[in-house]
């Protein structure tokens, strides 16, 4: 028995789950403090007929708690940021391009230092020690409690961050410190980033985390805590103490993977629409595609694994407005009255018109009081509903690669506001337990293993290469928690790099199996 949870915007979902089987499910309002809406989701389900959390075990949870503390720039710990790269890279600093509200929230602090290699691993310039201890000193006199070591090209060789760590701790004992070859992948500034942010939120982790171990204890429950990464796979609470930054974008991640899950589709789009948005993404072989490029978190761009997703201001909360003077111009979104729909939406006795309110109108929905839209006229809620499907059929168009009709995936809570029909979809399915395809996803979470390194590969050397990339990335999931005998490889990506000498490629290799549950 597994129970999966995911928070959203809203709503908070979550499954009981025997093997794959849904026994039961839910689906509260999310609050405040996040904390709050999860447990009420675990005392709805222990409420559900054919339900024993004595006998679950495992939990896994999809948060957004690490990402409300850095959109909101709360909580955040001291920082500081330590380059290694010169005499290169100091035209731009750590922290470059950065919101300066979240710089200040965090008291960030840059540091260039020397060090760091080319992508062959020779080095760029020798490590100076005496500059790392200079730099740890005066962090420290400044108050600094976290750290975030990148280097240059360190997924090649990361022997530098692993040193100027070591002095760093030596220098400042009780320092947290994150090192980028762990966290993000090549690309020097955003991987920087990614790292500086995962910085910032470690001093938040273990409060975090202790809260949701305490929720699921209090509720009976005996399995381990797992929590969702933002590339559909999981980690533990220890992974997750030292990397918070990679439960970002586990959301949508989850509620593909659930789409994938209920639909049996492996290739398709899925369209998840919740209370305050609608995200679209593009499952390949029941993962989803990840972004190719550079993904900005709260203003700040980043490189570490996340899903290709757009998000649109179209969800069951959206706020529904008629513009114009005569009653034109009909916009739906992007504001949302989110969490605080059963207070404010018409159908619950508030008096802002939603997207909910519209689908109640239109017999598509059964919310709320149905007399208390009576009055809605039937061209304001067909003109709403063509501007929702509009909506959604943009961004697919957006997402898809060739011009065929690709089949889409509706889930959801909101995703009755999804069409049957629309022109960019050859099909359009609603599964059994749509609603909570997230949580599903989450239940239903692999555990993965990755490899992203430059490799010089010799002449007649490819495929040897590649197989030592790829038995890299199996050992990865096994030291994860994956079953051996389970562990597939998803995806193998070879980028040329033209610029450098050597036969230089790119190599990302991705493994997945299934979580070993004990007992």
């Amino acid at each position: 028995m597994r129970i999966g949870i995911d928070v959203g915007g809203t709503n908070t979902d979550a499954v009981y789950m025997d093997g794959n089987g849904v026994v039961a499910m839910t689906k509260t309002a999310t609050t405040e403090d996040v904390t709050g809406g999860i447990v009420a989701a675990l005392r709805d389900l222990d409420r559900s007929p054919g339900v024993d959390m004595s006998q679950v075990k495992a939990v896994m949870i999809g948060t957004t708690h690490f990402t409300n503390a850095l959109v909101e720039a709360r909580r955040l710990a001291p920082t500081a940021a330590i380059r290694l790269g010169l005499p290169a890279t100091a035209a731009l600093p750590p922290f470059t391009d950065w919101p300066e509200h979240l710089v200040t929230a965090m008291s960030g602090r840059p540091y260039l230092c020397h060090g760091g290699v080319e992508f062959d691993g020779r080095a760029i310039s020798p490590l100076d020690e005496d500059e790392i201890r200079k730099a740890a000193q005066d962090m420290k006199s400044n108050g600094a409690r976290s750290v975030a070591i990148s280097s240059v090209f360190s997924p090649v060789s990361a022997d530098d961050e692993i040193r100027a760590a070591e002095i760093v701790r030596s220098e400042v004992p009780d320092v947290m410190v994150s090192l980028s070859h762990e966290i993000g992948r090549i690309g020097l500034l955003e991987r920087e980033n990614a790292t500086i942010i995962n910085a910032a939120l470690r001093e938040l982790a273990p409060t975090i985390l202790d809260s949701l171990a305490e929720t699921v204890r209090a509720a009976g429950i005996s399995g381990r805590l797992y929590l969702s990464q933002n590339d559909g796979t999981l980690m533990d609470v220890d992974f997750a103490r030292r990397y918070p930054v990679a439960t970002f974008a586990s959301g949508p991640t989850n509620s593909m993977r659930g789409a994938a899950f209920l639909s049996g589709l492996a290739d398709c789009a899925v369209v998840d629409v919740g209370g305050t948005t609608a995200d679209v993404g593009i499952l390949v072989k029941n993962f989803p595609r990840e972004a190719g490029t550079e993904v900005s978190v709260a203003g700040i761009r980043t490189n570490f694994r996340m899903p290709d997703v757009i998000s649109i201001g179209l969800g069951g909360g959206s706020i529904v407005r008629q513009d114009g003077s005569d009653g034109s111009a009909l916009t739906i979104g992007p504001d949302s009255v989110g969490y605080r729909l059963r207070q404010e939406a018409l159908v619950f006795g508030g008096d802002t018109l939603t997207a909910t309110d519209v689908a109640v109108a239109a017999g598509i929905a059964d919310v709320g009081d149905h007399g208390k839209v009576a009055h809605l006229s039937t061209e304001l809620v067909d003109e709403a509903r063509a501007t929702a499907a509009r909506m959604a059929s943009d961004v697919v168009d957006r997402m898809r690669t060739s011009e065929d009709p690709i089949p889409v995936v509706a889930v959801g809570g909101g995703s009755f506001l999804v069409p049957d029909e629309f022109d960019v979809a050859s099909q359009v399915y609603r599964p059994d337990h749509y609603a909570v395809a997230n949580a599903i996803g989450a239940a239903i979470a692999q555990v993965g293993g990755e490899v992203d390194r430059v490799f010089p590969v010799e002449p007649g050397q490819r495929d040897e290469v590649v197989a030592r990339a790829k038995e890299e990335a199996r050992e990865r999931a096994v030291a994860a928690g994956a079953d051996p005998g389970t562990v597939d490889i998803i995806d193998v990506d070879e980028v040329p790099i033209a610029y450098l000498p050597g036969n230089a490629t790119r190599i990302r290799v991705k493994a997945v199996g299934d979580l070993v549950l004990e007992g």
